[in-house]
């Protein structure tokens, strides 16, 4: 009677017939959700991975400079738009 359970094989067919026995309707449902969960961690990795790569790159380049031009002074009687002005007489 001892030698059913001396290996791990037969405990392990038991479970499976006893999971078939009373699981069987749910399990397209949890083999669905599996599948699902798989995916999603599967695309969060892949995110994760490319998020790495695009900051490296972004900074590799530096920021972007621009040049201030400066406006020639506005000739007597011209109207101006008031950028060429110090910002103290401004109204």
């Amino acid at each position: 009677m001892g030698r059913l359970f001396e290996g791990p094989w037969p405990i392990v067919i038991i479970i499976v017939v006893a999971l078939l026995l009373f699981a069987a309707p749910k399990l397209p449902a949890m083999a669905r959700s599996l599948g699902q969960s798989m995916r999603i961690i599967k695309s969060e990795v892949k995110e994760m991975k490319n998020d790495g790569k695009t900051d490296s790159a972004d900074t590799a380049s530096g920021p972007v400079e621009g040049k201030i031009v400066n406006h020639p002074p506005a000739k007597p009687g011209e109207p101006t738009d008031g950028t060429d002005v110090p910002p103290s007489t401004r109204a």
